[in-house]
């Protein structure tokens, strides 16, 4: 890798913000990605029934599961415009553009009409709309984690960030509450015929509330201190070309580490209720319930893991977590299938471990840029890694499922996402306590400064 070399006092260090102001800011990010995944959330507990309404037939979890992957086609496109665009104009106000997009078409497609009314063209609407949330989405992760982080003092940048990860298994959770409670209020007939789009239509408002608290706060430290001395980029293009010649090992190593994440996530987490229902023959109910009770253990854990990420460093909590799930992913898999209890069990277990990648995503990313191409680094490498690795695994083992008849496919897709991961982290820098500020790589002068003392000794 190239890198464009700093300035000298181009690294510096941003001034702490007032907590009032930092809380503010941890929250604006944390809702928008808690919209997001509420969003995921919803469409992973009510896959079954958007398959028998949408896409009615001998494969209506596949192809309901195709609708949950199809939107990951444009993340890519979407990092591609907004990334570099929040590099010239500010992270602020991109946020405010993809919130309000993803609440609108979360919205909409509670209120499609079904194959029933109108044929073939309900399940062109309803991929139509997973879409345009796709392309929403391709801004709204890498904007709101580098948000999060150049907010965040930089002793304290794992424990802060960790809320944006919070915000992942709140909006999960949320769902996941949601689509229990609807269920136990007006039945399992009622749920299938026009509940199941309650949870939808609930996303807007929730997306309001995010796009109020954004509103209302200025860009990041990091970021108006680059604008006010002219170092900010000025070209979308600019921004895009930089980061691709000259950061390109960042971004390979950033794909390796999100490919791991990102299996084991949309693995673990998005596919699990389809899975225990269509796969072990859970009944709906206790499928939601499981991942109510993981989900809020991981809720309490993430931000302990992002915390003690700020004493060990990230490195070791991806090491613990990555080593963790390649070992536990079968005996787990293979609990999950015994009984309720030890898919609670199984579930949890896995989630806590994972969560040592969850709790420390945005003290680790975003510092893996400069500041100047950090928005469009980060939107560019998570987008396209996950649309390639992450949005497809739980069509894959679905699919491998069913052919194969070996219910152990999703562990093994975990296994393998995190070997890539291990690899990967090999190359990552050490960013515990580095300033994200100026046009140098966080971390990078206290990393040769270790290589060369180990020379020397």
């Amino acid at each position: 890798m190239s890198s464009v070399p700093a300035d000298p006092g181009q690294q510096g260090t941003h001034g702490e913000v007032e907590p009032s102001i930092l809380r503010r800011a941890v929250a604006a990010s944390a809702i928008g990605n808690a919209t997001e995944w509420y969003d995921y959330g919803v469409y992973g507990y009510v896959a079954v029934i958007i398959g028998a309404n949408f896409f009615p037939g001998d494969y209506e979890r596949l192809f309901a599961l195709l609708g949950l992957a199809v939107s990951f086609v444009l993340r890519p496109l979407g990092g591609i415009v907004w990334g570099p665009l929040g590099d010239r104009i500010g992270r602020q106000k991109v946020l405010a553009m993809t919130i309000i997009l993803m609440g609108v078409a979360t919205f909409l497609i509670g209120i499609l009409p079904t194959f029933e009314t109108i044929g073939v063209l309900a399940p062109i609407l309803l991929i139509l709309l997973r879409v345009v949330q796709g392309f929403s989405t391709g801004g709204e992760y890498g904007g709101a984690a580098t948000f999060m982080a150049e907010y965040s003092p930089d002793r304290r940048r794992g424990f802060w960030g960790s809320f944006l990860e919070f915000g992942t298994m709140a909006g999960l959770t949320l769902a996941a509450l949601v689509v229990f409670g609807l269920t136990a209020a007006v039945g399992s007939d009622a749920m299938n015929s026009w509940g199941w789009r309650i949870p939808f239509m609930l996303a807007l408002p929730l997306a309001l509330i995010g796009l109020y608290i954004r509103s209302k706060l200025e860009d990041t430290p990091v970021f108006r201190e680059l604008e006010e001395s002219g170092q900010a980029e000025t070209a979308a293009t600019g921004a895009l070309k930089r980061l691709l010649v000259d950061y390109n090992k960042p971004i390979i190593t950033l794909f390796g580490l999100v490919i791991a994440l990102n299996v084991t996530n949309y693995v673990l987490l998005t596919y699990m209720p389809t899975y225990l229902q269509g796969t072990i023959g859970m009944n709906a109910d206790d499928a939601t319930l499981v991942g109510v009770l993981g989900g809020a253990l991981m809720m309490v854990f993430i931000p302990m893991a992002g915390s003690l990420s700020d004493r060990i460093g990230r490195k070791p909590c991806w090491l613990i977590s990555l080593t963790g799930v390649f070992v536990l992913a079968i005996p787990m898999y293979m609990l999950m299938g015994v009984s309720f209890g030890w898919a609670v069990v199984g579930f949890t277990v896995l989630g806590l471990v994972y969560a040592l990648q969850l709790g420390t995503i945005s003290a680790t990313f975003p510092a893996m840029f400069p500041t100047h191409v950090r928005f469009a680094g980060m939107a560019i490498s998570y987008n396209v890694a996950t649309a390639i690795f992450g949005g497809w695994a739980p069509v894959a083992s679905e699919a491998l499922v069913e052919s194969t008849g070996d219910l152990l496919v999703p562990a093994y897709f975990m296994m393998g996402a995190s070997l890539v991961g291990l690899v990967a982290l090999y190359f990552v820098i050490e960013t515990k306590g580095s300033s994200l500020g100026g046009r140098e790589l966080p971390g990078l002068a206290e990393h040769e400064a270790r290589l060369a003392a180990k020379a020397r000794a």
